[in-house]
């Protein structure tokens, strides 16, 4: 692999550098890495683990009709049915 050399890097943009570096135990040079993958959404070697695992882009999507729906089926499938836990 190539080697890259950066020069004249924003003090800000170090400390957070360092600080990712601390936070999960790795070189500076990986969490370099990390970083710019991260920014590219390039993965490296967990390129079957998506970027995001969670929901935060759907938060806020649904209209006000849409969530009422949804808070019915839910309502309805928490629904306990007694003959069952006798």
């Amino acid at each position: 692999m190539k080697a890259v050399t950066l020069r004249n890097l924003p003090p800000e943009l170090v400390r957070i550098i360092h600080r990712k570096a601390t936070e999960k135990r790795a070189s500076v040079n990986k969490a370099v890495i990390s970083l710019l993958e991260e920014s590219v959404g390039v993965r490296g070697k967990k390129k079957n683990k998506p970027l995001h695992h969670d929901l935060d882009a759907l938060a806020g999507a649904w209209t006000k009709k849409e969530a009422a729906a949804f808070d019915r089926a839910l309502a309805r499938q928490r629904a306990i049915e007694p003959d069952i836990w006798k």
